[in-house]
């Protein structure tokens, strides 16, 4: 039985009892669970997508934002346990979403022996680079204000009401600071699982790094588009597609 705690952090929108994979999907900063839940209903029944919930959004709308990543790393880990133990399992993440799916996946693998068979990775550069590291330093809050603007993906509708976009930033900069804070050391031992890398063509991200940080392959792919890429439906259903055809690949190695 799933236990409540794991109902407030894991969001799955459409279950699938008889699932061969669990998708897990990590959110961008700012953001909540809804939009990669929703991706659900656009994958074959064999596939089982979740979406992670981090603190102080949605259900967990009255909970402080977290400020440590390690604590945020722990709590998913132990949410998705009682999920993933008995599965074939790969984990998806969109910027700051990349590099929680694959600290998790580290944790997952040295604490519990557990790893994705493979990590799909969206417009990240890898955590050990300058890119990574730099992002967001030392902008004030109209600065920051203008980067989301440029950036795309948040809804107009949040940018031009005052009101929504109070509500919005602390969401994000709480997020940003989050990982800011965390300090990143290279493991000794890598994953072995396989990482491919989509980035959009306007984004300005240095993936090679990646390779560094598993055995196993890693694939890139540009699509068109800036930092949220992934939104034009064109670009969604090709990273769907491709999910959908690598697992079904791994599920016969």
């Amino acid at each position: 039985m799933i236990s409540h705690r794991t109902e407030n952090v894991v969001s799955c929108l459409y279950q699938q009892p008889d699932t061969v994979f669990k998708l897990i999907c990590f959110p961008w900063a700012g953001s909540g669970s809804l939009h990669f839940a929703k991706w659900g209903k656009s994958f074959h029944h064999s596939i089982e997508v979740s979406s992670i919930r981090l603190p102080g959004r949605e259900c967990r709308d009255k909970e402080p934002f977290a400020t440590n990543l390690d604590h945020v790393i722990a709590e998913v880990s132990n949410a998705l346990l009682p999920l993933i133990q008995d599965k074939t399992f790969a984990f998806f993440g969109h910027s700051l979403g990349s590099y929680i799916a694959y600290f998790t996946a580290h944790h997952l693998k040295q604490n519990h022996g557990l790893q994705p068979v493979h990590i799909f990775l969206s417009s990240a550069s890898p955590p050990h680079s300058l890119p990574a590291r730099d992002c967001y330093k030392g902008m004030s809050e109209e600065q920051l204000h203008h980067f989301i603007l440029n950036m795309g993906g948040t809804p107009k509708e949040i940018l031009e009401n005052k009101e929504l976009l109070e509500m919005f930033l602390p969401v994000f900069k709480a997020d940003i600071q989050m990982a800011r804070n965390y300090s990143f050391v290279k493991p000794s031992k890598p994953l072995s699982c396989d990482f491919t890398c989509f980035s959009g063509t306007e984004d300005i991200v240095a993936v090679e790094g990646w390779k560094d940080l598993t055995s196993g392959s890693v694939d890139n792919y540009k699509l068109p588009g800036d930092h949220f890429y992934l939104i034009n439906p064109s670009n969604e259903s090709f990273i769907i597609n491709y999910i959908t055809k690598s697992l079904e690949v791994s599920h016969f190695i």
